[in-house]
């Protein structure tokens, strides 16, 4: 998982001068526990407001470290890959790397976000004065820098959505709006593929998601981003090849062009990538013979999406439930 972090990060860093895959959903958690006496969540629908517990609790991350964190932050920088699982939330964060999220679906909202930079830049985070800082990191060195600066965490953003949502709503005081958001994705969801298959789908159909690295790097896709919700229990299945990268879980392989057959579904898609080698090799993909012999090719099923449009979080993941749709109407 920390190699993709840093392969992540080195995609990030090349949009930003030339202008993130998606981050990858780990199959296991261990989001840490947290003790203290924050009173129990409001009730309340997510549309309204819950009450903010007071004071402070006591906090182990999933890395082991225990921190003393507000009961509910009014100012929190995030580093890290699923800032849309916060904005969802309406978090306060008041500092965040642009350059992680800088063409993402909730690109938009980051106008009264700050840019710290990536790396952090610690001046800067001392500037903004947070009470909390949630970091991705697990780079022991930069969380000794942070927590000179406020009470910092390492927060596991591979960990699966679900449990995810549900540990910011603690971290956060919103236990309530976590729990609704949770609730409505899966209806919505649910209802996706109910729609989909009545409609333009065949029970057992595969899909397979693809994107190119520099250095002609092909990559398939797991357990990760846009994969996460194409295998749906109810949705679209994945290939027996793909199926063993998703055993060993695995997030993403490398593959050579010549075994694509082998992991090329009913469905295919391209996430479109930021760097220029990476797009050129793309595009000397789809000019292959076997690119345009496989039978989804042939079909005209064949989808792209922008890479960073393609993330693990919940901001992404609600942008996809109206996407995927439109993408799959013929």
């Amino acid at each position: 998982m920390n190699g993709f972090r840093k392969m992540l990060a080195a995609l990030c860093m090349t949009a930003l001068l030339g202008a993130l895959l998606a981050a990858c959903g780990g199959n296991e958690s261990n989001n840490g526990e947290a003790s203290g006496n924050t009173p129990a969540p409001s009730n309340k629908a997510a549309d309204t407001t819950e009450t903010a517990p007071t004071g402070t609790r006591s906090y182990t991350d999933y890395k082991g470290h225990q921190i003393e964190l507000p009961a509910a932050p009014k100012r929190i920088i995030y580093a890290g890959e699923t800032l849309g699982d916060l904005i969802v939330l309406d978090a306060p964060v008041i500092g965040t790397p642009h350059s992680w999220v800088e063409g993402s679906v909730f690109q938009d909202q980051l106008k009264d976000i700050a840019d710290v930079g990536f790396p952090i830049n610690l001046e800067k985070a001392l500037e903004l004065q947070p009470d909390v800082i949630i970091t991705g990191s697990t780079e022991e060195k930069d969380y000794e820098q942070l927590s000179k600066i406020a009470p910092t965490l390492m927060f596991d953003t591979f960990a699966p959505l679900e449990d995810r949502m549900t540990l910011l709503g603690d971290l956060l005081g919103t236990k309530q709006q976590a729990a609704d958001w949770i609730d409505n994705y899966n209806a919505g969801i649910d209802e996706m593929w109910k729609k989909l298959f009545a409609s333009e789908l065949k029970p057992g159909e595969t899909a397979s998601v693809f994107t190119y690295y520099p250095g002609d790097r092909l990559f398939v896709m797991a357990a990760t981003g846009l994969s996460q919700v194409l295998y749906h229990p109810d949705g679209l299945k994945p290939t027996p090849a793909i199926q063993k990268v998703l055993d060993a879980k695995k997030g993403f392989e490398q593959i050579s062009i010549e075994t694509l057959e082998e992991f090329a579904g009913d469905r295919i898609f391209i996430l479109n990538a930021v760097n220029e080698e990476a797009q050129q090799s793309t595009e000397e993909l789809f000019k292959s013979s076997i690119w345009k012999n496989l039978p989804a090719v042939k079909n005209n099923h064949v989808y792209t999406l922008d890479i960073l449009k393609s993330g693990s979080d919940a901001a992404t993941r609600e942008w996809l439930l109206e996407e995927l749709p439109r993408m799959l109407q013929p």
